[in-house]
């Protein structure tokens, strides 16, 4: 399976980064997989990487129920909690999008991951262009934002008051995205700035 490489005036090009302010739109994108999942409503995952241990439980149980639906997940599944949900996922039937916060060229591709690129279950997306081969600070906090961009909606399981992550859920409400995080005291910072809190699934499906 070869890298696919994607210009703005490529029909396959995800209109939705167009549509967010403040995004440093890429001029081109890296694909890696099956280019139809582009097409899917799309919940994207963050965390930050410190989790309080009153949501790690609730955030286990919501990711085993969205295995249980046909929802397609986005992420950089960088942080533990994501990549232990990212983990869970890739246990179910979901359609996946990965964003690495680096250049996809000469990465080195997990033998589960060819298991559902080759089931069309997986897609691998970047916006470094044979540029970064490290993920840093600076690259993740983009990737972050190019995935809430590709994204119809958005879950924070948790966001550091002040950190990265709760940046990146303004940047979504900016986007005009809908905002989602846990029913938890832990979580009041990003209700108070517009995230829903739900417990369940089906709040977030509806």
């Amino acid at each position: 399976m070869e890298i696919l490489y994607l210009n703005q005036d490529n029909s396959d090009y995800p209109h939705g980064l167009l549509q967010c302010p403040n995004l440093n739109v890429p001029a081109s994108i890296a694909v890696l997989g099956n280019l139809e999942i582009l097409k899917n409503r799309m919940l994207a995952l963050f965390c930050s990487v410190k989790c309080p241990g009153s949501l790690i439980l609730k955030a286990y149980d919501l990711i085993q129920e969205l295995r249980q639906t046909d929802v397609t997940m986005i992420g950089g599944f960088h942080s533990p909690m994501e990549r232990e949900s990212l983990n869970i996922l890739l246990r179910g039937s979901n359609p996946i999008v990965i964003c690495p916060a680096r250049s996809i060229e000469k990465m080195r591709i997990r033998s589960e991951y060819k298991k559902l690129l080759n089931e069309g279950r997986l897609l691998i997306v970047s916006p470094f262009i044979n540029k970064i081969r490290r993920p840093t600070a600076e690259t993740s906090f983009y990737r972050n934002q190019f995935v809430v961009a590709l994204a119809n909606q958005v879950l924070v399981a948790y966001a550091e008051p002040s950190s990265k992550t709760e940046q990146t859920c303004v940047f979504a409400l900016e986007c005009k995205k809908s905002l989602y995080t846990l029913d938890d005291a832990a979580n009041s910072n990003l209700v108070k700035l517009g995230a829903k809190s739900v417990s369940s699934v089906r709040e977030i499906l509806v």
